[in-house]
């Protein structure tokens, strides 16, 4: 029987509590044999971290569940799905607005890899107000006055290690 594999593409820059609680939330619903923790490269969006810095990120994050893996990716998600014999591409929604995007991209997928479905997740409510393009914003116009406390309920401890290497003297 072949093993049932899900990719979780996201940019994951950086990687938050958001996307590692859906992490676990795939993990444990024991649905697939595999999980693709797959970080996506998109030229036309200037990352905030290096590849090397996301995948560090990330192992450290993925480390508790033998199942997941961790890669990387440029092109089109539904080809990358085909290429690593993917069944499913998971993607989360915190809010009703994500929901339009989403949809337009799981038909795209649909049309160009029909044997690959895309499934969603909603957000914990917990996190649901959380990306990674709010986290930095806190971070970059915060100027030093937002707390490790309050930064360790929007990001996991090695991402708040790695705001703070980087953002030295502003935090």
């Amino acid at each position: 029987m072949p093993k049932k594999i899900a990719i979780f593409p996201a940019s994951f820059d950086p990687v938050t509590n958001g996307h590692a609680d859906l992490i676990d939330r795939i993990c444990s619903l024991g649905v697939f044999d595999q999980l693709i923790v797959a970080i996506g490269i998109n030229p036309a969006k200037p990352a905030r971290f290096t590849l090397e810095e996301r995948i560090q990120m990330l192992e450290a994050v993925i480390q508790p569940y033998p199942q997941a893996e961790l890669d990387w990716y440029t092109g089109l998600t539904a080809h990358y799905a085909q290429t690593r014999g993917a069944r499913a591409i998971i993607r989360g929604l915190r809010e009703v607005s994500d929901f339009e995007w989403e949809f337009k991209m799981a038909r795209m997928n649909q049309h160009i890899a029909p044997d690959i479905d895309t499934l969603f997740m909603m957000a914990n409510t917990q996190y649901a107000h959380i990306s990674s393009t709010l986290v930095m914003e806190v971070v970059q116009m915060g100027q030093g006055k937002v707390s490790e406390e309050k930064l360790q309920e929007m990001v996991p401890p090695i991402v708040v290690e790695f705001i703070k290497r980087k953002f030295e003297g502003q935090l």
